[in-house]
């Protein structure tokens, strides 16, 4: 039997949903049965967790500011007030249960608001540092910049290395990191690139589109579905 896996879906204006086909391939790829997730089931998250073996989180828009504390800043772009409460709702049930999750560009996001912290609305207008280009102007399984990987930490077991080359498509960032996870990956500029569970058998965040990069034979990006693949 293959693990059946939840994938998070983008969902426009709250009535049109969407999921770019990368996601889906690569979790087939890697040995799991893929099964796509619409908004509007917040009350049915118990079951989904029961019933699943593990969830990809995906990117999409952004996120509502008001879930930690904030104001709309004036660059903030189109938000999704339904998907956003559906994926609060099914990561924290999903960390209670301990089931395997890959959180993805804006995925990693909610994931970190799920469990207290916050991110940068925008981050060429809320950061003083000099910034690498986050959002490229090439194709989707382009390397754009490198990831620095913490040495012990999952992200740099799964890659063998601590140092490679990631796309980019983002404005966002994860900003303040509380318990039960860690900083694993930074860019060259100090944006933090992915995180992890320091109390869950397997819980990765990443800022990249490693969904992207899988179907074209990116060695890393493979491994890190079939990894999440091997622990669902």
């Amino acid at each position: 039997m293959k693990p059946m896996i939840g994938i998070t879906s983008h969902v426009e204006l709250d009535y049109k949903h969407t999921l770019n086909h990368d996601y889906i391939q690569a979790v087939i790829d890697a040995g799991g049965l893929p099964v796509i997730l619409p908004v509007g089931i917040d009350e049915d998250v118990d079951q989904l967790v029961d019933k699943l073996d593990g969830f990809v989180v995906t990117g999409g828009g952004d996120i509502d500011p008001t879930l930690f504390g904030e104001e709309p800043h004036r660059n903030l772009g189109e938000i999704s007030p339904g998907r956003d409460s559906f994926e609060l709702a099914l990561i924290k049930k999903a960390l209670e249960a301990d089931k395997p999750i890959v959180a993805i560009c804006r995925g990693i996001q909610i994931m970190n608001i799920a469990v207290g912290g916050d991110m940068y609305q925008d981050i060429y207008a809320q950061t003083d540092n000099e910034l690498l280009q986050h959002g490229q102007k090439a194709t989707r399984n382009h390397l754009a910049h490198f990831v620095h990987v913490e040495p012990d930490s999952l992200l740099a077991q799964i890659a063998d290395t601590t140092k490679f080359k990631v796309n980019t498509y983002h404005h966002q960032a994860v900003r303040n990191v509380p318990l039960p996870f860690k900083i694993s990956g930074t860019a060259s500029d100090g944006i933090i690139e992915a995180i992890e569970s320091v109390e869950h058998k397997f819980v990765l965040g990443v800022q990249w589109h490693p969904e992207g990069l899988a179907y074209k034979g990116d060695e890393i990006s493979k491994r890190i579905f079939r990894r999440f693949i091997e622990f669902c």
